[in-house]
C-alpha cells in the first residue's frame, strides 16, 4: 500500500511517467546493458531487445503495477506479480539484481523527465518500485523454497534421451538426468528455460513448456523454429545443433498456468505451438482417469503444422468428459472448421475455468469472447510465450 504522502504525488504524476516510459525503458535498458553486458548476452532475451517488446512489457507493467496501488489500494495485482515472478525465477534472478535495476531505472527516469523529478517525485516513485520490487522477491522466494533451490541456482545439466521431428517447423526432445535419477516434479502447464551457448560466446535462454505429464522420469519439450536473428537464434540452435545424447543446460520448472485439481469443467484453448502446455494437462488427466468435463480448443494453420496433432486426438478421446474443437485456416480433409477459432459457437458447461496458450491476437479475441459470455474474467487464464504485453489490459 502506498504512504498517504505518496498517493497524490503518484496520482498527479502518472500521467506523465506514464506517457514517458517507452523513452525511460529504452533508456534505461541502455544504461543496464552498457554497465552490464553480461545480462543483456547471458540473461536477457536478445530477441524481444531487438524487437522492442521487453521495453514495452516493462513499461506496461510499471504502468499497471502504479494503477493498481491507486485505484485498488488494499490489494495487490497477484496475477500479474506472479506471471512476472516465474519467469524471473526460471531465469535464476537474484534479489540483489533488483537495486542494480533500481540504479539505472531512476537514473533514465531522471534523464528524461528531467527537472520534474523533484525530490517529493522521485521519494513517491522510488516507494512504488520497491513496493513491486519486493513483492516479486517475496513471491520469488517462495518459489525457489518450493521448488527446492537456493535462490538463483535454478540450472541443471540435461540430456537429451530422444528428438523427434513433429512437423517440419517443430521437434520435440525428451530429456533425463545423465545419471538416471527421475526429474523433478512439476504442475501440469509449466515450463522449463533452456540455455544454451551461440557462436558469439552468449549464453541465451528460452522457455518452453513441459508438453508432457508428470510422474515419468523423463522430461519432453517441444519447439518451434523462430524465424530471424536474433529472435529465433535459440530453436534455430536446437533445431540445427541438439541430438540424441548431447547435453543441454535446463532449470527447474516454473509457470503459474497449471492445472487446478478437483472435478470443475475446464476450457482447455490453445493455438500453434500454444498447445504444449495443453498437452501436459490432457496428458496428467488421461493418466489420473479424471471423468471431469474438458472442452479442448487448438486452432492451427494447417494438419501438417499442428504438432502432436494425433496425440492431442488420442488423449481428449480417452478422457470420458472430454471434447475437442479443431479449426485450421487450411483444414484440406481433416474435419476441423474452417478459420479462426469461435468459441462462441460452443456449448461450454456452467461454472467453467479457461486456461488459454497462443499468440497475442489470439488470447484477446478468446479472452473477449469468453468474457461476452458470462465467463467471469477472474476464471480466464492465459500464458504468454514472449514478454507479456497485456498487462494493464485486461480488466
Amino acid at each position: 500500500m502506498l504512504s498517504e504522502q505518496s498517493v497524490p504525488v503518484v496520482r498527479a504524476t502518472l500521467p506523465a511517467v506514464g506517457g514517458a516510459l517507452d523513452q525511460i525503458t529504452e533508456r534505461f535498458y541502455g544504461r543496464l546493458f552498457a554497465a552490464h553486458p553480461e545480462l543483456l548476452r547471458d540473461l536477457f532475451n536478445r530477441g524481444n531487445q531487438a524487437g522492442g517488446e521487453q521495453q514495452k512489457a516493462l513499461a506496461g507493467a510499471i504502468a499497471a503495477f502504479a494503477a493498481a496501488l491507486l485505484e485498488r489500494p488494499d490489494e495487490r495485482p497477484d496475477a500479474m506479480l506472479s506471471r512476472i515472478a516465474h519467469k524471473h525465477a526460471s531465469l535464476g534472478v537474484t534479489s540483489a539484481q533488483y537495486k542494480t535495476v533500481h540504479e539505472h531505472l531512476f537514473a533514465a527516469i531522471v534523464e528524461v523527465l528531467g527537472d520534474a523529478v523533484t525530490p517529493e517525485v522521485a521519494r513517491a516513485w522510488d516507494e512504488v518500485y520497491w513496493l513491486m520490487a519486493n513483492a516479486l522477491i517475496a513471491v520469488e522466494a517462495r518459489l525457489y523454497r518450493q521448488t527446492g533451490v537456493p535462490e538463483g541456482q535454478v540450472w541443471r545439466p540435461m540430456e537429451i534421451a530422444e528428438r523427434r521431428e513433429e512437423t517440419p517447423d517443430t521437434v520435440s526432445f525428451v530429456l533425463r538426468h545423465p545419471d538416471g535419477t527421475p526429474t523433478a516434479p512439476f504442475r501440469p502447464g509449466q515450463y522449463v528455460s533452456v540455455q544454451v551457448p551461440l557462436p558469439d560466446g552468449a549464453r541465451q535462454i528460452r522457455q518452453y513448456s513441459l508438453s508432457a505429464a508428470p510422474g515419468r522420469s523423463q522430461w519432453r519439450i517441444t519447439v518451434k523454429r523462430v524465424a530471424g536473428e536474433p529472435a529465433g537464434e535459440v530453436s534455430s540452435w536446437l533445431h540445427d545443433r541438439a541430438r540424441a545424447g548431447d547435453a543441454l543446460t535446463v532449470s527447474a520448472p516454473f509457470g503459474d498456468l497449471v492445472l487446478p485439481e478437483g472435478e470443475s469443467p475446464l476450457l482447455l484453448a490453445s493455438a500453434g505451438i500454444g498447445s504444449t502446455p495443453m498437452l501436459a494437462m490432457l496428458d496428467h488427466l488421461a493418466a489420473t482417469g479424471s471423468t471431469r468435463p474438458v472442452v479442448v480448443v487448438h486452432a492451427d494453420r494447417a494438419p501438417e503444422t499442428h504438432a502432436h496433432a494425433a496425440e492431442l486426438r488420442k488423449l481428449v478421446a480417452a478422457l470420458p468428459g472430454g471434447t475437442l474443437h479443431l479449426w485450421y485456416e487450411e483444414p484440406g480433409d481433416s474435419g476441423a472448421r474452417t478459420g479462426r477459432a469461435d468459441v462462441t459457437a460452443l456449448d461450454l458447461p456452467a461454472g467453467v475455468t479457461a486456461y488459454l496458450c497462443g499468440p497475442l491476437p489470439f488470447l484477446r479475441a478468446v479472452r473477449g469472447d469468453l468474457l461476452g459470455r458470462g465467463v467471469p474474467a477472474a476464471d480466464v487464464h492465459y500464458e504468454v510465450f514472449g514478454p507479456d504485453l497485456w498487462l494493464g489490459h485486461e480488466s
